[in-house]
């Protein structure tokens, strides 16, 4: 139905129409397809230029065409009208002449050719509107119409009850609070990969494990395709000073303590654990890429408590100590302390 459309038009209408749409896509898919180094795009690019070239000689020809000879009516085409009726006027005009019947008609007033440079920009003007419209399209319709992946967001909290440890802590988070604080719109910038987009995003209200239920431990954790962030506050007594001696007691290795917001913190290294269900596993828990965490008193004087950021990749290689320390700075500021009951 297209094709017999675009037949329709005058060839000074068409070919312009046809240059335009074969520039602006095979521009675009080039464009796309060295981003993306998509070798069947650039292919498909390369089709659309050949197509643009071809029509531009040919526009190019006709034009040459009617500058050689101009007196002549064109055809669409740019072909020549055939000159045999005005050859045939001009013979049968002598014997007009010698009948002497009335008085000698004049020349036929020239049929009035139409402006081909003005349809070719209207042309060109009307692909330029829908170009524009279709680049303009995925900016204008509501997100429900985009096809673009969005940024997972925190669940919204359903109002469940709290553990008791959360009621009796003074300043304790709950995991939703965790997770709206972590999942930052710069999360992925901290992390050095600002083009990707959280694929999920989670939070939990737990207690610490053999403590009866009394100690809260809330936590978060948002997932991007490069890395993957957790956040946990534990609400015990252990102060960082008792945590590093732990830690030399247990001949832990690259350990490194430092002041983060004031506050006594230090780093650690271990991996992750990883459960894996299904044929060809080792066993149902395994281990892991290697995590970085930081580990951050609740309080500048150390009183017991702390929270933890842990960082790891996805291709197992250990995060930057930059990383952790630049979104504990930016997070921990934002979470809220509820008043002690």
């Amino acid at each position: 139905m297209l094709g017999f459309l675009l037949r329709l038009l005058p060839f000074w209408v068409r070919e312009p129409l046809l240059i335009a749409v074969g520039s602006v896509l095979g521009v675009r898919i080039m464009y796309l397809a060295i981003r993306d180094h998509d070798k069947v795009a650039a292919g498909l690019g390369v089709v659309f230029l050949v197509f643009t070239a071809i029509r531009v000689h040919m526009v190019l020809r006709a034009l040459r065409a009617r500058r050689r000879n101009p007196s002549p009516a064109t055809h669409a085409d740019g072909a020549a009208v055939d000159a045999a009726p005005q050859a045939q006027i001009q013979t049968q005009a002598p014997a007009q002449a010698q009948a002497g019947a009335g008085p000698r008609p004049g020349p036929a007033a020239p049929e009035k050719e139409p402006n081909v440079w003005g349809q070719a920009i209207a042309a060109v003007a009307v692909v330029g509107a829908l170009a524009a419209a279709l680049w303009l399209a995925p900016r204008v319709l509501p997100s429900g119409h985009s096809t673009a992946r969005q940024p997972a967001a925190c669940p919204a909290g359903e109002h469940k009850e709290l553990p008791k440890a959360y009621q009796g802590t003074p300043r304790a988070a709950t995991g939703d609070e965790l997770c709206k604080a972590l999942n930052r719109p710069d999360l992925a910038q901290l992390l050095g990969t600002p083009g990707e987009s959280a694929t999920t995003a989670s939070g939990t209200s737990n207690t610490s494990l053999l403590t009866a239920e009394k100690v809260a431990l809330p936590e978060a954790e948002v997932s991007f395709d490069t890395y993957t962030v957790h956040l946990s506050a534990t609400y015990n007594e252990l102060s960082i000073a008792q945590y590093v001696k732990l830690m030399k007691f247990g001949n832990e290795k690259d350990v490194k303590q430092l002041p983060v917001l004031g506050r006594p913190a230090v780093l650690s290294s271990d991996h992750t654990m990883a459960i894996r269900i299904g044929p060809g596993s080792g066993g149902p828990v395994e281990q892991g890429p290697l995590a970085r965490t930081l580990s951050i008193a609740l309080d500048q004087a150390d009183r017991g408590g702390y929270y933890e950021v842990t960082v790891w990749r996805t291709s197992g290689v250990l995060p930057d100590d930059g990383v952790l320390l630049g979104i504990a700075e930016k997070v921990l500021p934002t979470i809220p302390e509820r008043a002690a009951r």
